[in-house]
């Protein structure tokens, strides 16, 4: 039977590429967004994946939302958490809210997903948890000290339960990109994301398609021996 995968984030960037990429490899596929419905649209129209509409830092919201694409596409198999969002500020000038904000979306939407899906995975015998943390979880980063407590949080997160979800069929991993060729890194001014790019020694942004790549195998039959660990893809950048 067609197993389903749930992208949270899943219409733009990383997300997206994951979403087509799982898409690709015969899965049922929900896509999640919250802000951007143009592109959710235009992503829709394009790849013909089911998309869905809710705040994933809310508890209930993800309740509810979980149950909708349960009904429609049956239940979930592969949870990618991708969900994230940036509110950057040295900690000396951050307010409260960059804070609460970026932990909400970023790290706490994890256990929100989390908590909503892993029962029914234990039930079943079978899941896979797949959260993409972030070098400046492993690292650290000037000015990002809620995204990269948050991104470190969740690297926590996927080895405690994947302790907890081992005996039960399910495997929790996490992704830790470095610099990847989005719309969010294109951004950024010329010289500093020259100066990031001379700091990789591949020399090279990565792509949205490798960051999916990795997902793919972690979602697949043949990683069913990987459970609690951090792939990092950051061309070299740096080594935990």
């Amino acid at each position: 039977m067609q197993k389903v995968a749930l992208v949270t984030g899943g219409t733009r960037g990383i997300g997206a590429a994951i979403s087509k990429n799982l898409k690709s490899a015969g899965y049922m596929v929900a896509a999640i967004y919250q802000g951007n419905h143009h592109a959710a649209d235009a992503f829709q129209k394009q790849t013909e994946i089911a998309i869905y509409k809710w705040d994933v830092s809310d508890f209930k919201a993800c309740e509810v939302g979980l149950r909708q694409v349960t009904k429609d596409l049956g239940p979930i198999d592969i949870l990618v958490n991708n969900a994230g969002i940036t509110k950057d500020g040295a900690l000396h000038k951050m307010a409260s809210k960059q804070w609460e904000d970026v932990i909400q979306t970023n790290l706490t939407s994890c256990f929100n997903m989390c908590r909503h899906v892993i029962e029914p995975m234990r039930e079943r015998g079978f899941g896979r948890i797949i959260n993409i943390s972030s070098i400046n979880g492993q690292k650290g980063q000037f000015g990002q000290t809620n995204y990269s407590a948050a991104k470190a949080g969740m690297v926590g997160l996927t080895k405690s339960l994947a302790q907890e979800s081992a005996a039960k069929g399910i495997t929790v991993n996490a992704i830790a990109p470095g610099y990847v060729n989005t719309e969010m890194v294109q951004a950024m001014p010329e010289g500093i994301l020259a100066h990031i790019t001379s700091q990789i020694p591949l020399g090279r942004l990565g792509t949205p398609e490798e960051v999916a790549s990795a997902v793919r195998f972690l979602a697949s039959e043949e990683a069913g021996f990987m459970t609690g660990a951090t792939l990092t893809l950051n061309g070299g950048q740096y080594s935990a």
